[in-house]
Parts: C-alpha cells; sequence; structure tokens
C-alpha cells in the first residue's frame, strides 16, 4: 500500500523489493491529493507494476454520482484496474454487483467485502455468498476487509484475528481468487503457516515488503518450523 510515496522512495521500494511486489494500491483517496500523480504512475508503469486506487475513492465517487466521471478518469490515467468497495458506504447488493460487471468490461477489478466499521460483524456464511456474488459477476480476486491497522473486518476492534471466519471463507472459496488484508506481522504470520506461502496478502506497508517475504520463505522465526521443517517428499 502506497500511503504517499514521493518518486525516490518508489524507485527505492522497487531496488530492494520489486519482485516481491505484485500490484500497488494507492491508499484510500491519496490519489486524489497526490502532486504529480501523472508522474507517479508512470513510474510504477515503468516496472511493470498494476496499480489501483483505494475502494475509498470509488464509495465517495460514487456517493457524489461521478462513476461516469472516475471510469473516464481511471481511462484517462491509464489505470489497468479498479477496486469496488462498500466498506464505509450502504450499496445495495445488486448494485454493487451490477458495478463490478459494469466496470469488468473495461478493467480488472478487486473487490472488497467487510465493513470498515469495527462494531459491524457479519456472519460468516454472508462473507462466503458476497465473495462468490462477486466473483461470478466478475471480480478478479475479492479483498477482505481489515483497515490499515488491522481492527475491522476480519479482525476484531481488539486486533485479535476472526481466525474461524477466516477459515471458513478458505473452506468455501479458492485461494487463489482472496487477498486477505494482512497489515501486522502477527496476522501475516499466520496466514502463511494456515495457507502456505504463496499466499494472496495485502494492506502491507512498504517497509515491510521484505519482512513478509522473509516469513514466505520460513527465514524468520515465527515461520521457519512451517516452512522448512516440513517433510519433504521422498522420491520414488
Amino acid at each position: 500500500i502506497d500511503k504517499g510515496l514521493n518518486l525516490r522512495e518508489i524507485e527505492g521500494l522497487f531496488d530492494t523489493a520489486g519482485d516481491y511486489v505484485d500490484v500497488v494500491k494507492l491508499g484510500w483517496g491519496t490519489s486524489y491529493v497526490t502532486q504529480n500523480l501523472e508522474k507517479k504512475i508512470a513510474l510504477y508503469r515503468s516496472f511493470d507494476t498494476p496499480i489501483v486506487c483505494g475502494g475509498t475513492l470509488f464509495e465517495a465517487v460514487l456517493v457524489r454520482g461521478k462513476i461516469d466521471e472516475y471510469k473516464r478518469w481511471l481511462t484517462e490515467q491509464r489505470f489497468s484496474h479498479v477496486e469496488i468497495s462498500d466498506g464505509a458506504i450502504e450499496l445495495e447488493r445488486e448494485r454493487k454487483l451490477e458495478l463490478i460487471a459494469d466496470f469488468a468490461r473495461d478493467f480488472t477489478v478487486l473487490s472488497e467485502v467487510g465493513s470498515k466499521d469495527a462494531e459491524i460483524n457479519y456472519a460468516p456464511y454472508l462473507w462466503v455468498e458476497w465473495i462468490k456474488e462477486e466473483l461470478e459477476a466478475g471480480a478478479w480476486k475479492v479483498i477482505t476487509e481489515a483497515r490499515e491497522g488491522g481492527t475491522a473486518g476480519i479482525f476484531r476492534p481488539t486486533g485479535e484475528m476472526r481466525t474461524g471466519l477466516v477459515d471458513e471463507i478458505a473452506h468455501e472459496i479458492a485461494l487463489d481468487d482472496l487477498l486477505f488484508e494482512a497489515p501486522t506481522k502477527a496476522s501475516q504470520a499466520w496466514f502463511v503457516k494456515q495457507f502456505g506461502p504463496e499466499v494472496n496478502l495485502g494492506n502491507i506497508a512498504p517497509q515491510e515488503v521484505i519482512p513478509l517475504e522473509t516469513l514466505r520463505l520460513g527465514l524468520r522465526a515465527d515461520t521457519l518450523k512451517e516452512i522448512l521443517l516440513v517433510p519433504q517428499p521422498v522420491a520414488p
């Protein structure tokens, strides 16, 4: 997640950790107030890395009735990906699915399920149902909400993960179709241990990209046992 990196910081990120970055999110509505946004977009594009504006910007555009203008702006700026969410607003399910299908005609859609309100807890079966619907509507991957600090959605307000919820989602949905927001080291380690080193994780701070890669490789105490000490199959 890019919360306002300058061009030199982006170059530094890709110089040291570019191989471990698949998609960059311009957090919430930061792209609206970022100076020299075109230069930032061009720099990310030079590294062959897709960028996507945060879902909160989409929600702000939606409540202002500016969806058509937003689509034109995304096209003009040559965005290939878009996030569609309803974490901070009320949006009818059918309308959200229509928007996903509409945007999917021109963009790669990442949709997001879950509320940014820490007091709202949806039943696991609803998460599963909604994720399936959004994938069927055309989403490339569905993000499970956690907020930047890991205090909502698949997390409790205390920062504790709702592991039972995550397990139920993963039992019903292919892992490749999911992108779990995991902003904390503890949650990143849990996901790697639970679902393996290839699990899709998001909301990763730039300075945490390399530490996360060490978790994936078992080069950190949190995951060493699960990754490196797993018995290897015996060759026939």
